[in-house]
Order: structure tokens, then C-alpha cells, then sequence
């Protein structure tokens, strides 16, 4: 005879279910965001211990970035753009934290990081934020830090204008969308420092780079890169 214990679960799970944020199958433990099944199907990119990866490429005679990985591949419609809609807009910050969790084991096993001191999430505008009601970068490094126990800078580096979507623009046009748009406060706290610097997805690379030459304003210190995603063109 079956026990309460073993009978609650089932209760709770036709009355309150708890489903899988990637596919939506119910058949998922209440511990777990996503499936096997999804953890399974995960775009890994592998970049964390490749040298001159694509993401590094696009950095090239640019911005002097000692190292840079995305976690995985994110394309239209895809499983990793389900995921990142529910950290970005669904209020799902635990999805945050799990992905920065898987990246930040990835870049705790590469000796390509092992000289980050220091977390930066890239900073939105404080209206923007307010909004949302959190910066899902933020939220990603956050993830990262627990597995990388590194401290994690969140009010030092700033977003001083509101600048409007990068979506639909083009390289040229993303680029002046954000110059000259982030400001470091207290530029001696990252003097000598390795600095990573976080965010959700790459595309062109702009935000990023306008982000990282104001944390190089701070003498002596080193700037690497990581993105839960790489935008497949």
C-alpha cells in the first residue's frame, strides 16, 4: 500500500504542475528547471578552453581581451532562446542562475580563467532595470560566482544613457547606439585586476566592447569575456 509520502507528489503535481521551462513536459523532478531530455539537447560550444575561438575572433583589433567563451549557440526559435526568454521576460531568475552555473563550470576547468579576480555584469540603465525588476546579467554572474567563488562588482561599473534596442541595427549603427555610454565609478577598485565581464548574448559585439574600453580606463588591469550565448548567424 502506498504511503502519503509517496502519494503527495503525484497531488501536487496534477493540481500544481511543475513542467520542464525548455519543452513543457510535465515528467521533470521539482528540483530540476529542464529535462534530461533538454539537458541532453544543450548547444554547447566547447569554446572555454579553445584559444582564438570565434568569440575572441570578433574581438580582434578591437579591444585587447585576454580571453572570451560563450557557453552555448543560441538561434531563432531555438531551445536556448526559450531559456533566456524566461530569465529575460517570464521573471524566471532561477534560470539565470542554473545557466550561470553551467558556464561558470566551464570556465573554472579552463586554465585560460584561472587569472579572473573579479565578476562585472554588464550594467543596464537604471530605468531599464527598474522595469525588469533585475539585470539578468547580473543574475548570470551571480550563477557564475557560486561555482567560481570569485566576488561579483555590480554598482561600480554604470550605464549613463538609455540607450534604445540593438535588435533590429546593423554593426555601424549598434556601435553608435552605445559609445561612449558606460562609465566606471571607481576605477581604482579594478586597477590590476582580471576583470570578466558578463552578459547574456553576443551578436556584433558592440555593447560589450564599448562596455569593456571604459573597465580598461583602470590601469593594469586585464579584460576577458563571457556570454551564455553566441547569436548564430
Amino acid at each position: 500500500m502506498l504511503t502519503i509520502q509517496q502519494i503527495l507528489p503525484g497531488i501536487r503535481q496534477l493540481f500544481y504542475p511543475h513542467i520542464c521551462k525548455g519543452c513543457g513536459s510535465d515528467l521533470i523532478d521539482d528540483s530540476q528547471l529542464i529535462c534530461l531530455r533538454c539537458m541532453r539537447a544543450l548547444p554547447y560550444t566547447r569554446f572555454a578552453n579553445q584559444p582564438n575561438n570565434p568569440i575572441e575572433k570578433i574581438f580582434w583589433g578591437r579591444l585587447p581581451v585576454k580571453s572570451a567563451h560563450s557557453e552555448f549557440y543560441f538561434s531563432k526559435d531555438s531551445l536556448m532562446q526559450q531559456l533566456i526568454h524566461q530569465l529575460k521576460y517570464n521573471q524566471q531568475q532561477a534560470m539565470g542562475l542554473y545557466l550561470g552555473q553551467l558556464m561558470g563550470t566551464s570556465l573554472l576547468h579552463s586554465s585560460r580563467f584561472a587569472e579572473v579576480e573579479i565578476l562585472v555584469p554588464l550594467p543596464l540603465h537604471p530605468a531599464k532595470e527598474k522595469k525588469r525588476g533585475y539585470n539578468q546579467a547580473a543574475i548570470i554572474a551571480a550563477g557564475v560566482a557560486s561555482i567560481m567563488n570569485l566576488p561579483v562588482s555590480k554598482q561600480n561599473v554604470i550605464r549613463k544613457n538609455a540607450t534604445a534596442t540593438q535588435t533590429k541595427k546593423h554593426r555601424i549603427e549598434r556601435w553608435e547606439n552605445v559609445v561612449d555610454s558606460f562609465s566606471v565609478i571607481r576605477p581604482q577598485e579594478l586597477e590590476g585586476k582580471g576583470i570578466l565581464l558578463i552578459d547574456d548574448v553576443l551578436t556584433t559585439g558592440a555593447t560589450m566592447e564599448a562596455c569593456g574600453r571604459a573597465i580598461l580606463n583602470a590601469a593594469n588591469c586585464t579584460l576577458s569575456m563571457a556570454t551564455l550565448a553566441i547569436a548564430e548567424k
